[in-house]
């Protein structure tokens, strides 16, 4: 936002202070640019053509004087901790000088670190087609030879930057230069606006001689686009993390930075661990949008992919991605591949199904206030439902199917889905999963065995089933693999049933054998309900699943069976199994609130 040069007003003191406010917290804010600076290397030597912000101390003698009036005023280090981390000591001629880069280190990664500052970039060389000169017969006004050779678009970010922002910072540098080398090429864009930035520099210097001191890329942002596409890809940065630009009113760049768009609290999460949650989706899971349809597909480009636009139309919070793909006549691979990318720009995230067994509580980081923001929200939109309320009733774990009323309207029961959905998009609950560990009590004759010190989960894990980080992304794992495989069947025992000479018995007899120790499998043996072939079967062929490490909805995705069989065999066998209820750490990532400005 650019503030026009006028008489000083109250309100003017008003954004003034709050714009040193602003830079104060991104000074604090370390996945936030210093600055964005725009270099060039030419016949006429390096020249700084724009930098932002450009308003500096040294522009405010007043305030400076005002410090300097009291002899018996310390000097704090938060008064000059901006002017420390920021580029402000360094002028412009230097900035031209250490930023210009050689041709030899165009098209690499640029980045320079001078005490607490780290400078990113991508140098670019400029390499004028000779087709620019026209012919002698054409009529059309001759272009001249431009002097310009190479350009760098910067970013100053402080020294201590996580690794991954400085990435994100340089891509973004790349994909800024690309577009000017091309419209530099079609219409010697880039040209036209350094010659239009060094001529207004020359007036303001010329001004300044004989008055004030005045910035001269406060007269440049108003009449230059490339400098306002500079000055918003700058805000964009410090603010929402989403940069759109139009370079030339001609082609399209844009970026998403994850620092900025998935944060919790006041950290945002590594994009690490938000690849780690991408890769780990499943054909069972289900993608909710954060934004409407209509919001949604007018946000996307003209050019933007038919099958995303298909995805968004059909997209359904009770759908999961397995019956997207169908609905949407889509491949399975792509409908990953398209959630990865909402999920990405923080349009939507990865949820499970809505269902009646679903059970959701109040998440800890909740806004729970009754005049909070979310609370008009929630009662505008809902007339004669209030949040707090409605929040009261997740603060126990609780099922959707204890909101069933057979006496209620099906309007009354959609209204309820639909709260449900709008409280998820704000990330105000979080979705509990069962999971089922195996747990043998010791045994007292023999307190400690080599093999029982074992874990269970070394012993049984690491066969064919892989955790949830393991499995390749897009390839949902079949139920013929993750059963458990015997390496022999020759000393099988039949002390299981009547009749174990049947290669079924001596396949389940090995199964046990091979992952549980001798007493483990005596305890399950002594169980009633071990007496019974096939609630055995089902047992031993679900033992790996017993480990902590996969919810009940995914068992009954992979193996193909009933909520019902499940917890059936849970009840059988539950002098053994131990049944928790937690988070999905796979999307977990995505539950948590995200940060919001009040």
């Amino acid at each position: 936002m650019m503030l026009s040069p006028s008489a000083e007003s109250p309100g003017d003191r008003n954004s003034l202070y709050s714009q040193a406010q602003s830079n104060r917290h991104k000074s604090w804010d370390k996945t936030s640019p210093i600055s964005v600076i725009l270099v060039s290397s030419g016949s006429r030597g390096n020249k700084l053509l724009f930098r932002y912000p450009f308003q500096r101390a040294d522009e405010c003698p007043s305030s400076l004087s005002a410090k300097q009036r009291n002899p018996y005023a310390l000097s704090t280090t938060g008064d000059v901790l901006e002017d420390q981390d920021g580029d402000s000591r360094f002028s412009d001629s230097i900035l031209a000088t250490i930023l210009a880069t050689k041709s030899d280190m165009c098209g690499k990664k640029f980045e320079l670190k001078i005490d607490n500052v780290r400078f990113v970039g991508h140098p670019t060389l400029l390499q004028h087609s000779p087709l620019i000169q026209v012919s002698k017969t054409d009529p059309s006004p001759k272009r001249e030879m431009p002097t310009m050779i190479l350009f760098n678009v910067v970013f100053a970010l402080r020294a201590n930057a996580d690794p991954s922002v400085i990435s994100c910072m340089h891509n973004l540098s790349r994909r800024i230069a690309i577009a000017l080398q091309h419209e530099e090429r079609r219409c010697q864009y880039l040209t036209r606006e350094a010659k239009l930035m060094l001529a207004m520099q020359d007036e303001i210097t010329t001004v300044t001689e004989n008055g004030a001191p005045q910035s001269p890329f406060r007269q440049i942002l108003p009449k230059c686009k490339l400098a306002r596409d500079l000055n918003e890809a700058y805000d964009s940065l410090c603010t929402t993390g989403v940069v759109r630009l139009h370079i030339n009113n001609w082609l399209e760049v844009s970026f998403c930075l994850p620092h900025k768009i998935h944060r919790v609290g006041g950290n945002y999460i590594p994009p690490e661990a938000l690849e780690r949650s991408l890769k780990a989706i499943r054909p069972y899971h289900a993608l909710l949008l954060l934004e409407s349809e209509k919001a949604l597909l007018g946000q996307l480009p003209l050019d933007c992919s038919p099958a995303m636009v298909r995805l968004i139309k059909t997209c359904s919070a009770v759908k999961n991605l397995q019956q997207l793909a169908q609905d949407a006549d889509l491949a399975l691979l792509q409908i990953f591949q398209i959630a990865a990318h909402l999920v990405y720009w923080g349009k939507a995230i990865i949820i499970f199904p809505l269902c009646e067994n679903n059970v959701y509580m109040l998440s800890p980081h909740a806004n729970i206030s009754l005049y909070s923001p979310l609370a008009e929200q929630f009662a505008l939109q809902f007339s004669g439902h209030d949040l707090p309320s409605m929040l009261a009733k997740f603060s126990l774990p609780v099922s959707l199917a204890e909101f069933r009323n057979p006496l209620e309207a099906p309007a009354q029961e959609a209204q309820l889905i639909q709260m449900v959905v709008w409280m998820l998009q704000r990330r105000l609950l979080i979705q509990l999963h069962t999971y089922v560990c195996l747990l043998i009590p010791p045994s007292e004759e023999e307190p400690a065995q080599k093999e029982e010190d074992i874990p269970l989960a070394a012993r049984v894990g690491g066969r064919s089933l892989s955790t949830p980080s393991a499995l390749s992304f897009g390839s949902p794992t079949s139920s013929d693999d993750m059963t458990l495989t015997s390496p022999s069947m020759e000393n099988s025992s039949a002390e299981l049933m009547p009749g174990g000479d049947s290669p079924l018995n001596k396949r389940m007899t090995e199964t046990l054998l091979t992952s549980l120790s001798e007493h483990e499998r005596q305890v399950i043996l002594n169980i009633p309900a071990a007496q019974n072939p096939e609630d055995l079967r089902m047992f031993a062929r679900l033992l790996h699943y017993f480990r902590g490490h996969h919810h009940l909805e995914e068992i009954m995705y992979n193996e193909n069976m009933r909520r019902s069989q499940l917890k059936t065999l849970f009840d059988k066998f539950r002098s053994v199994l131990i049944v928790t209820n937690h988070e999905d750490p796979i999307i977990s990532i995505f539950q948590s609130p995200m940060e919001q400005t009040v």
